[in-house]
C-alpha cells in the first residue's frame, strides 16, 4: 500500500473518531470508556492474528518496548487528553494537539539526534495557524484551568514519546501488526488497573450506540489507524508523521457539517487551506 494511502486513511479515521468519542463517553465514565476501547482492541488483533497464525514469539526485551508502547500510545496518553477535555474546549484542546508534530521533532533530536527538516517549522506555523482559525469560535479557555492546559501538553507530549518509542520497536525487529496487538494489551491491563485504583464503578453500558462507537474506536480508530500511523513515522519519520494531527480536525469538522450543521465561516474556511497548504509546504518534493 503506498505510504501516502497510510497517512490519508489516518487522517481520515482519526477524524472520525471525534464523533465516536462523544457517543461513547456520554454514557461511560472515561476512563472506562477507554479501557473498553483497548480491551476491543486488543481481543480482535490478537484473535486474528492467531487464527491466522502470525503471532510470532517474543523475546522480554522486544515486549520492554512494547509495554512502553502501549503506556505512550494506548493507555495514559488518552487518560491526560481526555482530563483536559473535562474543562477545556474542543478548539483550544485541538490547537495544543496539533503541536504533536513539533514535539515529535524537539522529542526526535533530543532523544534520537535526528535533526528534522527545515520545512517543518514554517508547515507547523501554517497547520497550528490553521486549527486556531478552524476553532475561532470554541477558542477561548471557557472554564480550562492551569491543570487542564497542563494535562493537555502533557497528553500531547506522551502521545509524542510513544511516536518515538514506536521506531525504537522497529528497531528491535518487531513484527508491526503482532507487536501493536500486544502494545494494546498492555495498554488495557494498564486502563484496567487504573480504573480499580481510582475505584470507577465498573458498568457495563447496555447502549448500542455506545458499543457501535467502541467497536468503530477499538477496529478503525484503533488497529487500523495505529497500524497506518506507525507505519508512516517508521518510513517517512516521526516529525512528518505528526502533522495528521494537524489535519484530523479538518475532517473532524467536514463530519460535523453533515451531523452537526457545523458552518463554515470565513476563518474556518481559512483555517483549513491553511492546513493544507502546510502538509503541502511540508512534503512537496524539492526543486
Amino acid at each position: 500500500m503506498p505510504i501516502a494511502l497510510h497517512y490519508g486513511l489516518t487522517v481520515l479515521i482519526w477524524g472520525l473518531t471525534w464523533t465516536a468519542i462523544r457517543l461513547q463517553v456520554e454514557t461511560a465514565a472515561v476512563d472506562l470508556a477507554v479501557f473498553y476501547r483497548f480491551v476491543m482492541a486488543s481481543v480482535v488483533a490478537l484473535g486474528v492474528l492467531a487464527l491466522l497464525r502470525r503471532l510470532p514469539r517474543l523475546s522480554l526485551r522486544q515486549h520492554g518496548w512494547l509495554v512502553l508502547q502501549g503506556l505512550t500510545l494506548y493507555s495514559i496518553n488518552f487518560l491526560l487528553i481526555y482530563r483536559a477535555a473535562e474543562t477545556m474546549t474542543s478548539g483550544l484542546l485541538a490547537v495544543v494537539f496539533s503541536l504533536a508534530a513539533l514535539f515529535n521533532a524537539f522529542n526526535g533530536w533530543v532523544i534520537l539526534r535526528l535533526r528534522p527538516t527545515r520545512r517543518l517549522y514554517p508547515a507547523v506555523a501554517l497547520g497550528v495557524t490553521g486549527v486556531a482559525l478552524l476553532f475561532w469560535h470554541d477558542l477561548s479557555l471557557g472554564n480550562a484551568t492551569l491543570s487542564s492546559l497542563l494535562f493537555a501538553m502533557a497528553g500531547t507530549f506522551w502521545f509524542s514519546l510513544g511516536n518515538l518509542i514506536s521506531v525504537k520497536v522497529r528497531i528491535a525487529e518487531v513484527p508491526l501488526l503482532p507487536g501493536n496487538a500486544w502494545a494494546m494489551v498492555y495498554g488495557a491491563v494498564f486502563l484496567g488497573g487504573w480504573c480499580l485504583v481510582q475505584g470507577v464503578e465498573w458498568v457495563v453500558p447496555t447502549s448500542t450506540t455506545f458499543w457501535g462507537a467502541t467497536a468503530f474506536l477499538a477496529i478503525p480508530g484503533s488497529i487500523v489507524a495505529f497500524y497506518c500511523y506507525i507505519t508512516v513515522i517508521q518510513t517517512l519519520g516521526a516529525d512528518k508523521a505528526g502533522y495528521a494531527t494537524v489535519l484530523f480536525p479538518v475532517v473532524a469538522l467536514s463530519v460535523s457539517t453533515w451531523l452537526e450543521g457545523f458552518e463554515w465561516t470565513t476563518p474556518a474556511i481559512a483555517g483549513a487551506a491553511l492546513a493544507l497548504l502546510g502538509n503541502w509546504v511540508l512534503f512537496r518534493k524539492s526543486p
